[in-house]
């Protein structure tokens, strides 16, 4: 059997208190530090002191992903406190609704600087220390919109599309250099307390909890079946309907 890699410290960007809060509780529960990144400090405070609770490394850093000196200072604070970071999740989104005429400017540009633009930030500087080390995961959250953007989402299906590409061209540049890059599709609503709102009762939905094990998955495959790209939806929602 293939050892699974060296994750290193795992930092996760764009925590709340569903998908986020299972990212890092899963990769923590494998035993890598977990530095839990989020513009407020409350819900990952309150993330990170459980897992903590629980015998395992994680540090909270509020910050705001689409800063370049906010992401550097968080890169080089989780790295002195928890050690070197050999796996990024950018989980991080900004879902701005509204035709081509509703959209206002800096909400357009809000899309885009919380998504390629972030994700772009975090990779040039993480991803020259991985090469360095010869290892190391980025793994991309994508949504239905980077593939299919319907009607209104003209903000974010434009920012998730560019994700993809930045996935895409990201992971040419550097995937024999020992660096994975995934882009991870999320294809459907996840089940969170937020979603309880609009999901209808009994609807399939993805479970924040069983997507957290696709990503740590992902993250351990040897080199030999690497994942680009993975999509998934909840059982029930027929790919030909969308």
């Amino acid at each position: 059997m293939v050892k699974p890699p060296d994750l290193g410290t795992v930092l996760i960007v764009g925590v709340g208190t569903g998908l986020g809060a299972a990212l890092a509780r899963r990769f923590a529960s494998a035993g890598s530090p977990v530095a839990i990144g989020a513009r407020s400090e409350g819900a990952v405070t309150e993330i990170a002191e459980g897992i903590r609770g629980g015998g395992q490394r994680a540090l909270a850093i509020p910050y705001d992903a689409t800063n370049a000196e906010a992401v550097a200072a968080a890169i080089d604070r989780a790295e002195r406190e928890l050690g070197p970071i050999g796996t990024l999740i950018y989980n991080a989104g900004n879902a701005a609704r509204g035709g081509v005429e509703q959209v206002a400017l800096d909400a357009f540009e809000a899309a885009w600087r919380v998504g390629p633009y972030g994700a772009f930030l975090h990779a040039r500087i993480l991803v020259p220390k991985m090469r360095d080390r010869g290892f190391g995961a980025v793994l991309l959250s994508g949504a239905t919109s980077s593939v299919r953007a319907p009607a209104h989402s003209i903000a974010f299906g434009s920012a998730k599309f560019g994700l993809r590409g930045l996935a895409m061209s990201l992971s040419r540049e550097v995937a024999k250099e020992g660096v994975h890059v995934a882009h991870i599709l999320l294809d459907g609503a996840i089940r969170t307390p937020r979603a309880a709102s609009y999901l209808a009762l009994g609807e399939p939905a993805l479970e924040p909890q069983e997507i957290a094990e696709t990503y740590y998955r992902v993250a351990v495959q040897p080199p030999s079946v690497w994942t680009f790209e993975l999509d998934m939806r909840p059982m029930g929602d027929d790919l030909m309907d969308n």
